[in-house]
């Protein structure tokens, strides 16, 4: 992904400053004109996340990032307080456009609404250790807290109309915040985006997503008179982002591995988390100083081969808390497949190896999908199914085209057709989505720790 120098300023928020100083009330120059994009959005937006220290992550931040790359800008950010102040900012051209607000549709008309590339669900959220609700009128009279100014308020304030007696506090936390007190009991409800209460089961076993209240379209948002020049580059990135796979890669970077898990796995990896992992963390650490892999992305290999089980065998050969078959042992100069040490090792030599091996186009972190799905099933059956995403007129350069194709190698009519023969790709796309989010849990933990 492109990087752009960024530039952050601010409303003031909850009565104090969090950098920069108050942006001019005046309209921001011309696209043609100007040296900087300067974009608005609010202070809880989804899929837009600003950190205590004024760091930007989520998909539209990137794909803003992306997109001042592009035209060669420099980017603004403008946080409101809530989306009303935002909106009447935005008409009065204090922006180029914004991004992260669900409009009303009573508003629609004033604007100009970008190409639709993600559509969030908004999902009440509960704690395990109480009863599913089943729909709104269970809500009432319990402590539920959102987002001030965020699309969860927006959304709750409709419902108030038809439902009086329906409350909450809106404080100034953010979506993982509040999941957060959510799992320590802290408050009853809250609502949040779909992929961000999956997300928190990962690392909150007793967060859990109860019914929707509403779907939405995120879409950057123009003024009514914004210049044709900057409307035709949006959809012409929008456009081309579609085609070349990029949109799909971001998406998936964000909820590719946290479909993959169920309660269970999640509850009994973090178990062993404590007390398995420690023992073994000083052989991933010495294993990735010397290949260069991220220690806990061998771990959560390690996991999903073994369950970091030093004793493991299999039927058809494989051994030791990597699994590895005696060729690939005596490939990766490893003697003894007993020695743990060794043996973890020997698969992080092995996955760099097939890192290396794949084509030098293919980017990261789709290479290392790529390899772990060759770790699981053999190189050649990576090299087949890149074959077969040709012929289908996909990528396959990417891990989200590729995927798509492993799976195809299991059935007899296209495993006549391809190199290496029949293979059980969508076990090696199940490894790979598995490892993936292993590994996501265990970067969190040890952040935490």
């Amino acid at each position: 992904m492109c990087t752009v120098k960024i530039r952050f300023a601010t409303i003031i928020l909850y009565g104090v400053f969090l950098s920069g100083c108050i942006p001019s009330d005046k309209p921001v120059s011309p696209f043609a004109m100007t040296n900087e994009l300067v974009v608005i959005t609010i202070a809880h937006a989804d899929n837009f996340h600003i950190d205590s220290e004024g760091n930007f992550s989520g998909i539209t931040y990137d794909l803003v990032n992306e997109f001042a790359a592009e035209i060669g800008l420099e980017i603004r950010f403008i946080v409101m307080p809530r989306l009303e102040l935002a909106l009447a900012a935005l008409k009065q051209h204090r922006a180029h456009f914004a991004i992260g607000l669900d409009i009303p549709d009573q508003y629609t008309y004033r604007f100009i609404l970008g190409p639709v590339y993600l559509h969030t669900h908004h999902q009440i959220a509960f704690n395990a250790g109480s009863s599913e609700p089943t729909d709104i009128q269970q809500l009432i009279g319990k402590l539920i807290e959102v987002p001030v100014g965020s699309t969860h308020e927006n959304l709750l304030q409709k419902m108030k109309v038809k439902i009086p007696g329906l409350a909450w506090s809106a404080v100034p936390q953010s979506s993982e915040l509040l999941l957060t007190k959510l799992e320590k009991g802290e408050i009853d409800y809250t609502v949040a985006d779909s992929l961000h209460i999956k997300k928190a089961n990962h690392f909150h076993h007793r967060v859990k997503g109860a019914f929707e209240l509403d779907v939405s379209a995120s879409r950057w948002i123009f003024p009514k008179y914004t210049e044709k020049l900057l409307i035709d580059k949006v959809n012409e990135f929008f456009e081309r982002i579609k085609q070349e796979g990029v949109l799909g890669q971001l998406l998936d970077s964000y909820s590719g591995p946290y479909y993959q898990l169920s309660p269970g796995d999640i509850y009994f990896f973090k178990k062993k988390i404590h007390s398995r992992l420690p023992a073994l963390k000083k052989y991933f650490m010495q294993a990735a100083r010397i290949t260069g892999i991220d220690w806990r992305l061998l771990a959560a290999l390690a996991y999903q081969e073994s369950h970091w089980n030093q004793r493991a065998k299999s039927p058809t050969g494989v051994s030791g808390i990597m699994m590895l078959t005696r060729e690939t042992a005596r490939r990766m100069g490893i003697d003894n497949l007993a020695d743990t040490r060794m043996n973890i090792l020997g698969g992080a030599r092995y996955l760099k190896l097939l890192k290396e091996k794949l084509p030098e186009n293919v980017p990261e972190p789709d290479r290392t999908w790529m390899a772990l799905a060759a770790y699981n099933q053999g190189y050649g059956r990576v090299i087949d199914a890149r074959a077969l995403a040709r012929r289908f007129n996909l990528n396959p350069d990417l891990w989200i085209d590729l995927k798509k194709m492993l799976p195809l190698l299991n059935k007899q009519h296209y495993a006549e057709e391809i190199k290496y023969g029949h293979a059980r790709g969508d076990e090696a796309v199940t490894l790979t989505n598995s490892v993936r989010a292993y590994y996501e849990i265990l970067k969190r933990a040890t952040t935490e720790d």
